[in-house]
Formats: C-alpha cells, sequence, structure tokens
C-alpha cells in the first residue's frame, strides 16, 4: 500500500484541519508587550530587557528605518551575531512594512555581496566588531550600501564589551551615509502602519540555503509560513499557551533558520526570557544554565558533545532544565544517553529545513524521544516518500526514498529562481534532497542525503562552494570536496586536489590561509589530500562517489 502518512502528534490531529487566520510575524511581539509588558524578555549578559522596553525599542527602529525608506517590497540585511540588535531590528524591519535578509556573520566578503545583490537589499544592519564591519563595509560591488552600525556599547558598559568581544573596528574612510543604531532608534516610535497584501504570500524574510551546486537560493518565507510555526506548537501541545515562566538560553545563531524559525518566535509568542549569548562557549553556556536556572536549551550535536566532555562538567548544576531539543545533524545516541544522565532530559531530535521555516516532525511529548528517529510530522504537515528515480512514486511503506513534505510552513518558492522552485515542487510536494523512510508507527529516519551538502556543526557546506575558492589557488589543477566524519562537528570538508604541473604541494594551514577571505572558517576544509588525478565520470565531469567510497572503506577498515 502507498506511503501516506497524514497522521501527526497529537493522537486525533488532522494534518489537514486549519490553522485560525495568520497574523503578521511582528503581531507576537506586539502582543506580548502589550500583555506582559514587565517580563523579562531579553537577558544579555545580565542587561535585563523587558518586553515592555523592548517592543518599545523595535517601534522606534521601525520608525528610524522607515525614514531610511523601508516598507513593502525593500529588503533589510541583518549582518548580525546574537545580539539584542538583531531581535529589535527583525521585528523593527517587519513593523516597518519590508523584509528581513538574514546573513551569517561569518560569511566572506564576496559570499556576502553575492547575497547583498541577489536580495536586492538596500539596506544593511552590523555589528562595530572587527570581524564584522570591514567584512560587510567591504563587500564586492555595494559601496552604496547604506550601512545601521551597531555596537555592544548599546547594551553593557564599555568596560564588559570589551571584555566580551575586544575593541570596535575602526571605521572604514568614505562611508559617510553610515548610521549608528543609537541615532536609528532616537525617535518616538510612532511608525507608520502599512497594509499588507494576503499574509500567505508576503515574504517575511528571505533566508538563504543552497541545493546540490551550492548555489545560495533564497527560501521566501512568508508571513503565513513562520506564523504557521506558532500554530503547529500550539497544536503539538495540545493548547494555546501565551505565558511562559521559561528560561531559553539562545546560542544557536538567530540568523539561522533553527533560532530564527522556531526558538526565537516561540519565545517571543509565549512572552518567555531568552538568554542571549553573543557566541557558543561550553563553559558559559554550563554556568548560566546552572546559575539562571535554564529550563529551555535548543541546540545542535556540537553542543551538546562539547557540554557532555567538559572537564569540570560536575561544578555545574543543570537540574532546571525541562526541555531540551537538537537539530541541525544527527546527535550520536551515546551523547543524548549522557545528557539525560546529567539532567534528565532526552534532547529531542526533530527534522526540517529552511525552507519549511523549519517544521516538519517532531517526538511525542508522552514518551521518549525514539533514538535514531527525528519525530513523526508535525501536526498539519504531510510526509512522504517517493521514489529516487522519478521522484513522484511513493514507496510502501518502510521503503527508503526522498522525503517531501506538504504543509503551512512550506515555503512559497525561491526567491527570483523560478525553475528552481518548480523543480522542488514538482508532483506538487516539497522535495527534500533528504533520503529516508516512515515507519509503521509513522516515526521518520534519516538515512541519507541526496545532495552532497556536508554539514558542520550545524552549519551547511556546500562542496562546490569550497571546490570554487580552492581553485582560485595558483598549484591547483583539479579538486573535489566531499564529507567526512568528525568527531566534534559531525561532518568537515575534505578537499581531494590533483596539482598543475611542476607545481609543490602545500600544507593544510597554507591553504586556509589561502582561503581566509573567500570561505567562511566553518567551511574550511579540515583534511587535505594531493593526488596524481581525480575520479571522472564517463562523460569526464569530477566525480565525488568514487572518493566517498574509498573514505568510508579506509575509516571502517581503521
Amino acid at each position: 500500500m502507498p506511503q501516506i502518512w497524514e497522521k501527526s502528534y497529537p493522537p486525533g490531529v488532522s494534518w489537514s484541519e486549519p490553522l485560525p487566520a495568520p497574523e503578521p510575524v511582528e503581531q507576537a511581539l506586539i502582543d506580548s508587550a502589550r500583555d506582559y509588558p514587565q517580563a523579562i524578555a531579553i537577558d544579555f549578559y545580565d542587561r535585563l530587557i523587558s518586553y515592555g522596553e523592548l517592543g518599545a525599542l523595535a517601534a522606534r527602529a521601525a520608525r528610524g528605518f522607515q525614514a531610511l525608506g523601508v516598507g513593502p517590497g525593500v529588503s533589510v540585511a541583518l549582518h548580525l551575531p546574537n545580539t539584542p540588535h538583531f531581535i529589535i531590528a527583525f521585528y523593527g524591519v517587519l513593523m516597518a512594512g519590508g523584509r528581513v535578509v538574514p546573513l551569517s556573520p561569518l560569511a566572506a566578503p564576496r559570499e556576502l555581496g553575492h547575497l547583498l545583490e541577489d536580495s536586492a537589499a538596500q539596506i544593511a544592519v552590523t555589528l562595530d566588531l572587527p570581524a564584522l564591519y570591514p567584512t560587510i563595509a567591504a563587500a564586492p560591488g555595494k559601496e552604496q550600501l547604506r550601512l545601521v552600525v551597531c555596537s555592544l556599547d548599546d547594551f553593557m558598559p564599555a568596560a564588559v564589551a570589551r571584555a566580551v568581544a575586544g575593541p570596535p573596528a575602526v571605521r572604514a574612510p568614505g562611508r559617510g551615509a553610515d548610521i549608528d543604531f543609537a541615532a536609528l532608534i532616537d525617535n518616538d516610535g510612532d511608525y507608520a502602519r502599512h497594509p499588507r497584501g494576503p499574509l500567505d504570500d508576503e515574504i517575511a524574510c528571505l533566508v538563504y540555503t543552497g541545493g546540490t551546486t551550492g548555489e545560495p537560493k533564497g527560501a521566501m518565507l512568508t508571513h503565513a509560513n513562520l506564523r504557521a510555526v506558532i500554530g503547529i506548537r500550539n497544536r503539538w501541545l495540545g493548547k494555546e499557551l501565551r505565558f511562559a515562566h521559561d528560561k531559553t538560553l539562545m546560542v544557536l545563531p538567530l540568523f539561522h533558520i533553527f533560532g530564527l524559525g522556531i526558538v526565537m518566535q516561540v519565545a517571543i509568542a509565549v512572552a518567555s526570557t531568552i538568554v542571549l549569548h553573543l557566541r557558543f562557549d561550553a563553559e558559559r553556556a554550563l554556568a548560566d544554565i546552572s546559575a539562571k536556572k535554564i529550563t529551555v536549551f535548543p541546540g545542535v550535536p556540537t553542543m551538546f558533545i562539547a557540554m557532555v566532555n567538559h572537564p569540570r562538567l560536575k561544578e555545574f548544576d543543570l537540574s532546571s532544565i525541562t526541555q531540551c531539543g537538537s537539530g541541525g545533524a544527527p546527535l550520536p545516541t551515546e551523547i543524548a544517553a549522557r545528557f539525560k544522565a546529567l539532567t534528565g532530559v532526552t534532547p529531542a531530535e526533530g527534522y526540517g529545513l529552511t525552507e519549511t521555516a523549519p517544521v516538519a516532525t517532531f517526538q511525542r511529548l508522552d514518551e521518549d524521544p525514539h533514538l535514531g528517529s527525528v519525530g513523526m510530522p508535525a501536526p498539519l504537515t504531510k510526509v512522504e516518500i517517493v521514489d529516487l528515480e522519478t521522484g513522484l512514486v511513493l514507496v510502501p511503506q518502510g521503503g527508503r526514498g526522498e522525503i517531501c513534505i506538504t504543509g503551512p510552513t512550506v515555503m512559497k518558492g525561491y526567491w527570483r529562481k523560478p525553475e528552481a522552485t518548480a523543480e522542488a515542487f514538482r508532483g506538487g510536494r516539497f522535495h527534500t534532497g533528504d533520503i529516508g523512510y516512515l515507519d509503521q508507527d509513522g516515526y521518520l529516519t534519516i538515512v541519507d542525503r541526496k545532495k552532497d551538502l556536508i554539514i558542520s556543526g550545524g552549519f551547511n557546506v556546500y562542496p562546490r562552494t569550497v571546490e570554487e575558492a580552492i581553485y582560485e589557488h595558483p598549484s591547483v589543477a583539479e579538486v573535489t570536496v566531499i564529507g567526512v566524519p568528525d568527531p566534534y562537528r559531525g561532518q568537515s570538508a575534505k578537499a581531494f586536489i590533483a596539482l598543475k604541473p611542476d607545481a609543490g604541494p602545500f600544507t593544510l594551514d597554507e591553504l586556509r590561509l589561502f582561503l581566509a577571505d573567500r570561505i567562511a572558517k566553518y567551511a574550511m576544509p579540515a583534511e587535505i589530500e594531493f593526488r596524481a588525478s581525480l575520479p571522472k565520470t564517463a562523460v569526464g565531469k569530477l566525480s565525488r562517489k568514487e572518493l566517498v567510497a574509498e573514505e568510508r572503506a579506509k575509516r571502517a577498515a581503521a
């Protein structure tokens, strides 16, 4: 019988029952600021921001953005790490009527230049740190980009800011149009409310992802897509929760769809506290869980690995944790078991993609997580498995094939890429490119990736992007990049290189130095291997599958 799972948790909830009419994404903050003004929204290194203050700051940012020309159809890029500026600017842009383009603060200048051009961003918000402001100020072809420059001093004493992140960057000459964040919000917050079109069509965010070629594609996530995350969560809980006394440790990057689409949105919608860290540091995370009694900890496997292996782990009390989720890559069973022994809570793995905002499957709440699986289809979400050859035929129960998703969180399509959109939605389903199967109880297991995507520490690394950067090295004739197992990051990139005649080999450190301004740090190869020649297909294209098979065999023998 064909596999068409329409059941989800909790029992009796139909995936096809419609959600209430959607509201704009920013309405969640507006409601929480109105209803719970005294509740703490953000704890940023002990700087406490209430929901009333956060709502007012977002409104002031909205008026400031409107003064810069932000309104319907205008894209604003957020090139920020985890600071209050991100949350304020995110909701401020939406209140102003614009759309948000979250960009990785780890991206190299050339990457940023392409994404800014593709998204048609007219304004970008960045931080005045040496690793951020100079990078976007130097983005090729974006000299006229208007920058809003934030400072950690906006939300913490200067001495603390220097201790946490070091001195600020020197401002680039000739950028007289830059505006300080403090000036952006220096107003009364009386912004103009723009009428919106249908919310299932109105784009709230362009979040960039990639495919088998590594070409970045902007997933068009509508207001209805993102708000459906909240509606689905309420169905999953079996109730609508408006105020939660939870404290959520936010060490996931806000620019990533996991942190933005689920963690930030849910915390804001239920008016709970976000304990915000600039970046993940295992000791600081453990210390805050212990001292601030964190109740919710979402992370990626590398975070759990670092925490359970911390040499001073026994000094920290982790008993306050009541909810824990893992995503981005498979969580090793041993690490999940060790974390449960420490906290009494097993990290629950779910599944989703940037294109699903990122909800697709959840673990049930009335039983322990099924280790090895990523849970059941989320409420209102259909998960189907189709054959790998055509992508149109449903496979029998338990059969492996490509995972397809249909539901209210699935994106509108890829920005300015109609052909890629048509390919992704062939047969009326969204094709994930991942391979898996559904068991007889409706649990989904991921077994492989149709794409050549490498997931390193929760970040997507696209082999072609790395290859193209390595090809710029004057000694390289051919290169193929694959993902290899990494005990800490899950996967890392390995480059196989054939050198030009008479060219000598170079070290991994020398290659990393060459790539420093070309690709992000998390995409850097962890290994290189020189070959006289590289495998090719019958038509002469470089082939990865032989190298993947060799690496698997070599590591299995070891």
